[in-house]
């Protein structure tokens, strides 16, 4: 089985709340909620990947000095297996704006568990709840 690196990052806003997309459709797993991010090129780090996704998919700037290692996620899925290194951010420059027609929302932990998600991301949740 596969094994795709991807970086994801909670983003935590000056309310306490954090940041989900929405998986546009299309692509698979539409619908769901999950923390932005996405795969990890050839040569890059997870951290510089998830510098270059926040720009691309949300138009916002933050660096890996601000990248707070929290947690990981390894999860299988039927045709590949998911390694998922987790950031906590709280200081980035600009609006987080939709730009690859997902919608977004600040949510609270406490109503995160209101919003599906694919199956690597709820156990982050508790982790979250624990920082926040």
């Amino acid at each position: 089985m596969k094994t795709i690196l991807v970086s994801a990052v909670a983003l935590i806003d000056r309310d306490g709340r954090v940041l989900l997309a929405q998986r546009p459709d299309g692509k698979s797993m539409s619908g769901l909620w999950e923390f932005p991010g996405g795969k990890v090129e050839l040569g890059e780090t997870p951290e510089t990947a998830l510098v270059r996704e926040l720009e691309e998919e949300l138009g916002i700037n933050t660096w890996s000095s601000c990248l707070a290692p929290l947690t990981f996620a390894s999860h299988s899925y039927d045709d590949f297996h998911l390694l998922m290194p987790v950031f906590a951010c709280r200081r980035w420059e600009g609006i987080p704006t939709p730009r690859e027609q997902q919608n977004l929302k600040w949510v609270h932990i406490g109503q995160m568990h209101d919003y599906p998600m694919p199956p690597a991301d709820i156990p982050l949740i508790a982790t979250l709840r624990d920082l926040l």
